[in-house]
């Protein structure tokens, strides 16, 4: 893994590409963290982080002169929440084959007011049924979804089927299938508990970590060796029975 470090910002390839927008080349440098973007002093239109190995969109600074984000080929899993503040002008958005699974892992790109060309090309997540209906839907600013121009028939009919009340309850369903929203409901689980799988989501670096903490959310069990394999004591040897596998603790 590289770290997106200054040095490595400050030193990789910008340039003027042809549609006059100013573009930085982070492509192929094995990084798996969005970081320290503030290196780049919004001047640029464009970040190229293709073939690299990020799994989660977040990281971003206030960024206002940003319209553009290329992020195919990685290994992508989840979008934060609160990125429409961040990075407001977004008109562009590339991920195309990345790892996002569920409908309601999209709901955070709604937050971009001014997204007009969405690509999730190989993504497991467009074998879905309502996929295209679901984001023309939420996205009313869509105007290519996967290079396919949105036509005005996908816009009446997206709206035919998420409105009303059988449709906004279609949409809560949806919304549910999040790797992770803050503030979901954890019944089976302690505040305690609750606040370090959050806290494990924030720094996970792998998709196989983001993948074994939704099962945990999935299955409301919190494992007794949590601790070594994702917070404070991660990588150190368990003690006792924390060392005989997933055994989990019940919140009383």
């Amino acid at each position: 893994m590289v770290r997106l470090t200054a040095e490595l910002i400050l030193s990789s390839p910008a340039f003027t590409n042809p549609l006059k927008q100013r573009e930085l080349d982070l492509r192929g440098n094995k990084i798996a963290i969005i970081e320290n973007l503030g290196a780049t002093e919004d001047q640029y239109d464009v970040l190229d982080f293709s073939d690299n190995d990020i799994i989660k969109l977040d990281g971003f600074p206030l960024l206002p002169r940003l319209n553009t984000i290329l992020l195919n080929n990685n290994k992508l899993a989840v979008i934060s929440s609160g990125l429409g503040s961040k990075i407001a002008n977004i008109e562009t958005l590339v991920l195309t084959n990345n790892k996002i699974a569920n409908l309601g892992d999209l709901d955070p790109i709604s937050e971009f007011k001014k997204l007009a060309n969405l690509s999730l090309l190989k993504n497991p997540v467009i074998r879905h049924p309502q996929y295209r209906l679901y984001l023309i839907y939420k996205i009313p600013t869509l105007k290519w979804l996967d290079f396919q121009k949105v036509k005005k028939q996908e816009r009446i009919e997206a709206k035919a089927l998420f409105g009303g009340e059988e449709g906004q309850k279609l949409k809560q369903s949806i919304e549910k299938t999040r790797t992770f929203e803050p503030g979901r409901t954890m019944e089976g689980l302690t505040a305690e508990q609750k606040e370090k799988i959050r806290a494990a989501l924030d720094k996970a670096e792998t998709l196989a970590d983001i993948q074994s903490l939704e099962r945990i959310l999935q299955s409301q069990k919190f494992p007794k060796d949590f601790d070594y394999k994702f917070g404070d004591k991660k990588g150190q040897q368990p003690e006792g029975s924390a060392a005989e596998g997933m055994e989990t603790e019940n919140a009383s």
